[in-house]
């Protein structure tokens, strides 16, 4: 009984795959496949890129314990990554709920 279902299961889920890649066939025409299949893995890859670049960012934070040479555009990159607030915060006031928020997290 419940190799019947499996079957059935995969012949549904079979079909449904086969669904899709006709309408998307239909829809963007042959030619576009291709295209679109490279626009995804380039776009995958700079995904990939820029959350190593934001670990790193982060991780390097986590080993500093002052910020006070940060530029205001890192620094709102940070913030940004922990979920800080920075719209009504001067550099100062910035370093210091960054700092706070980096020692909360390694303790």
């Amino acid at each position: 009984m419940l190799q019947q279902l499996t079957n059935l299961i995969m012949v549904v889920g079979f079909e449904w795959i086969i669904i899709i890649v006709v309408i998307v066939i239909l829809f963007f025409g042959v030619k576009k496949i291709p295209q679109l299949a490279r626009s995804f893995g380039k776009a995958s890859a700079e995904f990939r890129k820029s959350k190593l670049e934001a670990d790193r960012d982060l991780a390097l934070l986590k080993d500093q314990t002052d910020v006070s040479n940060i530029d205001r555009e890192k620094l709102e990159t940070i913030a940004d990554t922990l979920g800080i607030d920075y719209s009504n915060k001067n550099d100062d006031e910035l370093r210091n709920a960054i700092n706070k928020e980096v020692t909360k997290e390694k303790k």
